[in-house]
């Protein structure tokens, strides 16, 4: 197994990056092997500096960078030696099994877009989130910032694939999916939700609970948590606005560390053909390490493969 990373992406690249990596080459199985993509003289002094052992390292040389700001598109199509259109490269010709970056998430989700494109049969791809439970665990938010404006069938397309990643990857066995809404009564809410609630409650390939409430993200009440982008977005930053506070006032609880973004590492972009994972800008070396582990589980769950079977089945 080939996992590559992006070595210059993130504000505190490439130090993080290849830090990150020295954290997690001790965490992997031995057949995992780490690709790192980034200029190959600056790769290899940070491997030195930071004493990483490179019998598992392979470098992939990329002479540009996509800056944080720049337009995706634009910086695609200008900057094809970028270690983002490299490292969709890799994964699109089988070269490595996981894509991982910090670096510029709309370059990340569109060059996903562009190179190893959409599941036949995907509406549209979504940007995954994880909300700790209280009685341990996590729990899947779908989606998270790609789409901030949905309809009823992307929200159902949502609730499906959130259900296999949590099923094949966080091993829930029968995930329960919510529609997250102002109110459990099946009326409530806004035309999207419920629209999209008429669609789910006919829907046999999913486990649906129905409606949920914000004060249901942290609890067992749903597994998988159904949003469009916007509110996906608004509930993760939430959740790592009241870790900080936390920290701020010297407070430490175990539940609470987990809504430190680098527990988890990185949010996955699900319906695409590949395993890729969007890291946090400010992404530390923890974080890396973290998403790197990740990408080795789904990689290992086969999971966007048992995401074309599902929709090859219908």
């Amino acid at each position: 197994m080939k996992i590559a990373l992006d070595v210059v992406g993130g504000d505190f690249a490439p130090e993080s990056t290849i830090e990150g990596v020295k954290l997690a080459l001790p965490e992997l199985p031995e057949e995992v092997s780490v690709v790192l993509i980034g200029p190959e003289w600056l790769v290899n002094a940070k491997l030195e500096q930071f004493g990483v052992d490179n019998s598992r390292i392979e470098v992939h040389p990329a002479t540009e960078v996509i800056e944080m700001g720049e337009h995706p598109t634009k910086a695609l199509s200008q900057k094809p030696q970028a270690s983002i259109p490299i490292g969709y490269r890799l994964l699109k010709t089988g070269a490595v099994d996981a894509f991982c970056s910090a670096g510029n998430t709309g370059a990340m989700h569109v060059g996903a877009m562009f190179s190893i494109k959409t599941i036949t049969g995907i509406i549209r791809p979504g940007i995954a989130g994880f909300a700790p439970k209280e009685s341990g665990g996590l729990g899947v938010i779908m989606d998270v910032g790609a789409n901030a404006d949905c309809k009823p069938d992307v929200l159902l397309q949502f609730g499906e694939i959130g259900s296999i990643y949590a099923k094949h990857v966080l091993g829930i066995e029968q995930p329960k999916v919510g529609l997250m809404s102002l109110g459990t009564e099946e009326k409530k809410g806004t035309l999207l939700t419920q629209a999209a609630y008429q669609l789910f409650k006919i829907n046999t390939k999913i486990n649906f609970i129905g409606n949920i409430e914000g004060y249901d993200v942290f609890n067992d009440k749903a597994d998988v948590i159904v949003c469009d982008g916007f509110t996906g977005n608004v509930i993760l930053k939430l959740a790592e606005s009241i870790y900080s506070l936390l920290k701020k006032r010297l407070f430490s609880d175990p539940f609470f560390d987990q809504f430190n973004y680098e527990t988890i590492g990185g949010s996955p972009i699900l319906g695409v053909n590949g395993n890729v994972i969007i890291g946090h800008g400010v992404s530390s070396a923890t974080a890396i390490k973290n998403m790197l582990l990740q990408a080795q589980q789904m990689v290992k769950s086969q999971v966007h493969k048992k995401i074309k079977e599902s929709l090859q089945e219908d």
